[in-house]
């Protein structure tokens, strides 16, 4: 079975944990461990998270001050070699040693007219702070917005329009390589109005992006792993309750949280509506029953509606 699975954020770094080397390779180890569990007779490609990756590296570039600050796409690229290169070595040091294991630096399309642009709402980088927050944003100019009890910088986050470089990634996934791609959401580039290949000040939702790349490599299954067992209705209220299946027309209905759980549903809307088959939201220690049918919140055509326990 042709597997694609989205690492969410708390896969590499836990929310409060300090940004540095040693706890992201703890994390990726973690997540390595329980993805190798179904590593046998499956293809699998594996996509990430780098929204506080690539804020620090942004922090870190404006405090050099000889030169400017680089752009966005270029340290967002910098971000998903670094952590693409953690996953295939953990990846390495978890299935058997015959099999092959590549990163690629993958670029996604993006609609240079997308309204995003115009309202930054993607979270990167690390927690402030309310005072901290406005010191940052009169210093830099950046955009912060709320994030639970703290606050974090935000910047645009148009929606994937297209994955480059198809053919290759097809290849490999065919040649059973274990691939580690679309990191980030894939660095976002257009066309100018003179043909040209850009970058983009922006960052992709991953969830939205690797729902794309499942739908474009012809993916049996898609799995997003996030913190939580499964989708929840009144969320964090004592009548919350598991969504186990639902179809994709009616769980799109449904309000979910834009910065959080909002982005995976859609996600898997659009990829079980795209292909016909079926994407599952749940936790990445439930890996194993996720792919027997046994976990998460299954969504796809076969669903009547939207059933819960």
């Amino acid at each position: 079975m042709r597997i694609v699975i989205a690492l969410g954020g708390n896969a590499l770094l836990k929310r409060g944990e300090p940004l540095t080397s040693a706890n992201q390779r703890s994390n990726v180890r973690a997540a390595c461990e329980q993805i190798a569990k179904i590593h046998s007779g499956n293809q699998l490609v594996i996509t990430h998270g780098n929204g506080p990756q690539v804020g620090l590296m942004a922090l870190q570039s404006n405090a050099y001050k000889d030169v400017p600050m680089y752009p966005l796409d270029v340290l967002g690229a910098e971000s998903v070699g670094m952590i693409g290169y953690m996953i295939q070595q953990e990846m390495a040091n978890c299935i058997p040693k015959d099999y092959s294991l590549t990163t690629v630096l993958t670029q996604t399309e993006v609609d240079p007219k997308d309204p995003a642009f115009q309202k930054p709402s993607k979270p990167v980088g690390p927690v402030y702070s309310k005072a901290e927050a406005e010191a940052v944003a009169a210093e830099k100019g950046w955009t912060m917005a709320p994030d639970g009890d703290k606050f974090r910088r935000v910047v645009p986050s148009p929606l994937p329009t297209r994955i480059f470089g198809l053919k290759p990634l097809k290849t490999l996934i065919e040649h059973n390589y274990v691939l580690i791609c679309a990191g980030g959401g894939g660095i976002p580039t257009y066309y100018d109005e003179d043909g040209r290949l850009c970058g983009a000040e922006a960052v992709i939702d991953k969830d939205l992006a690797t729902a794309l790349l499942a739908s474009s490599v012809e993916a049996d299954l898609l799995v997003i792993a996030t913190d939580v067992d499964a989708v929840y209705l009144d969320w964090g209220k004592p009548e919350q309750r598991a969504v186990r299946a639902a179809h994709p027309d009616a769980i799109e209905k449904l309000p979910f949280a834009g910065g959080s759980m909002g982005p995976k549903v859609q996600a898997a809307v659009n990829f079980a509506r795209a292909t016909g088959k079926t994407a599952v939201i749940g936790a990445l220690g439930d890996i194993e029953k996720i792919v027997k049918g046994e976990a998460g919140t299954r969504v796809s055509n076969d669903a009547a509606g939207v059933v819960t326990e």
